[in-house]
């Protein structure tokens, strides 16, 4: 398979030396403020659905479309953006797409009813992908190539701290003083990271032969295409799952409603642990690592809808089904890989696949519960998912051993 040139087109000085490793570190720090910024926004959301219907008289499977609806925007945004923006520099472009977050959560929570909520849910999911693919792309440029995936890592450690210090803290203060609250936080901290990457990012010139038709390249390879369907739709179960988990730790489990921020965190422990092991495993085999992650999560989910009313197991469960995310690192190697030269839509594509599947899980974990199986059956969803993700991954071993032979 090829191999992703590191594009080091970032130049941190005007005589074109090396950045200093003071001068790295607080470049990956801004970046990681902004995924900070993002995860918080991403998931706090899913503790608040109760408080979201109550506010605009909607039932919670009807408040969880604003879920789909953000998640729609990443996987609507990322590739158009990443298209688009081919030519613009990545410093001028993380400024646009983190100042876009910032102004939608502040509009998010200035809403004055359901539909303009979601609406504005929408647009604030336009950047998500794009930003993270440009994100890991500047951090990777200004590293060797031995320390790229370290780097990026850095990056990312915004979006995995989010799930377990960002989005409790947003979900505890929108319970006891309101949503919009979190919000409003969640819009500020987008401000921040805009002036973090304008003070610490350097300037940036456009790349060789960068354009919009390279980057559509990408998705000419049959390969790419496989790879995003296996994150769109194995990994989708998680979503059922984790979008209504305020539900089931409340209606099912019978917990207060203070234990939904405590769920939330032990799943953020959870992908943090799986981001830490899968990475590990990613580097002694990637597709191992990939159908060993969905057969995982087919069991984990399954075993989620059997014991979700004990408080004890349903603990548990959100927390392995969390370690689940092991398989994160090995889809965006994977990608990478088989995607060639088409860097930026490559990263952001990953997001957006990830994203497809957030939309696809709490629709029909939705449309479940609405059907009148209660909140635990949003496992079983998840679990038909997985399965379906690994008959697609399967396909994909199929056409690569054909290949070889």
């Amino acid at each position: 398979m090829s191999q992703i040139a590191v594009d080091h087109s970032i130049d941190s000085s005007p005589a074109g030396e090396a950045p200093s490793p003071l001068a790295i570190a607080l470049v990956q720090l801004a970046l990681a403020c902004g995924g900070f910024g993002i995860g918080t926004g991403e998931f706090a959301i899913m503790g608040l659905l109760p408080n979201v219907a109550d506010t605009f008289s909607v039932t919670t499977p009807q408040a969880g479309y604003v879920i789909s609806a953000y998640a729609l925007g990443v996987v609507i945004g990322a590739p158009v953006i990443a298209v688009l923006a081919a030519k613009a520099t990545r410093r001028s472009l993380l400024l646009l797409l983190m100042g876009i977050f910032a102004v939608g959560n502040i509009l998010s929570a200035l809403a004055p009813t359901f539909e303009s909520f979601t609406v504005m849910r929408f647009i604030t999911g336009l950047p998500h992908g794009a930003y993270f693919g440009v994100a890991a792309i500047v951090a990777a440029s200004m590293v060797p190539v031995h320390k790229r995936a370290r780097a990026v890592g850095r990056v990312m450690l915004g979006l995995t701290i989010a799930t377990v210090l960002g989005t409790p803290l947003a979900t505890v203060f929108g319970q006891s003083l309101d949503w919009r609250v979190a919000f409003t936080c969640v819009g500020v901290i987008g401000l921040v990271a805009v002036a973090l990457i304008w003070y610490y990012v350097p300037r940036d010139q456009v790349a060789d032969g960068a354009g919009f038709l390279r980057e559509l390249g990408a998705f000419k390879r049959p390969q790419v295409l496989l790879t995003l369907a296996i994150a769109a739709v194995g990994y989708g179960g998680m979503f059922a799952m984790f979008s209504y988990i305020a539900g089931t730790t409340m209606k099912v489990a019978m917990l207060p409603e203070s234990m939904v921020a405590v769920m939330m965190v032990l799943f953020g422990v959870g992908m943090n642990a799986g981001n830490i092991v899968g990475s590990r495993l990613a580097d002694k085999s990637i597709m191992g690592t990939i159908g060993g992650s969905l057969v995982f999560n087919i069991v984990v989910l399954t075993l989620f809808s059997l014991t979700a009313s004990s408080p004890l197991m349903l603990a548990i469960c959100v927390f392995l089904v969390g370690c689940g995310f092991a398989a994160g690192p090995a889809l965006q190697t994977r990608l990478m890989d088989v995607a060639a030269d088409a860097q930026t839509l490559a990263a952001a594509s990953n997001h957006s696949a990830f994203n497809i599947a957030n939309a696809l899980g709490a629709w029909l974990g939705g449309l479940v519960i609405a059907w009148g199986y209660g909140f635990a059956a949003t496992g079983y969803v998840g679990a038909v998912l997985s399965l379906f993700g690994l008959l697609v991954y399967a396909a994909s071993l199929r056409l690569e051993r054909s290949r070889r032979a």
